[in-house]
């Protein structure tokens, strides 16, 4: 008997974050059988055993584990902070504004009301909004010279 059979009854095994929500992803993976010393390996209690033929199956990337059993795993995007998506919308105020003046029209009060908010929490004085509002429909309405003409 090899000297990990006595501490590992299987030869392959994943290692996933026990107190993370499920599904997590697998953080590694173990073929006891390659290892000349065990010293630093996590106890097979801590790992998920897996058969011969599982082992075969798992691809090179993408697995997670729920319920204790494998499965396919994408990560979800991490969350992008409230001022980080306030600044990328101005982005899109700075093309509303251009296309305004390249027209000969204004922003309707809605619009208006979108840049103040979003301006807010972009530059951080606004700390207690959670969500960006929405996007205004009516951005730009016909000055009175334009209209006149």
């Amino acid at each position: 008997m090899s000297s990990w059979e006595n501490l590992y009854p299987n030869r392959y095994y994943v290692a996933y974050d026990k107190t993370a929500a499920q599904p997590t992803p697998v953080t590694a993976r173990y073929d006891m059988s390659v290892y000349g010393s065990l010293a630093g390996l996590p106890a097979a209690a801590d790992l998920l055993a897996l058969t011969p033929e599982q082992w075969a199956a798992l691809p090179t990337h993408g697995i997670g584990v729920q319920n204790g059993a494998i499965i396919d795993y994408t990560p979800p995007a991490p969350p992008v902070p409230l001022q980080t998506q306030a600044k990328n919308a101005q982005a899109w105020i700075t093309q509303q504004a251009n296309l305004a003046a390249a027209m000969g029209e204004t922003f309707t009060a809605d619009m208006k009301a979108y840049v103040l908010a979003i301006n807010a929490i972009a530059s951080g004085t606004d700390t207690t909004s959670t969500a960006l509002p929405a996007q205004p429909t009516d951005v730009m309405t016909a000055s009175t010279a334009a209209a006149t003409t």
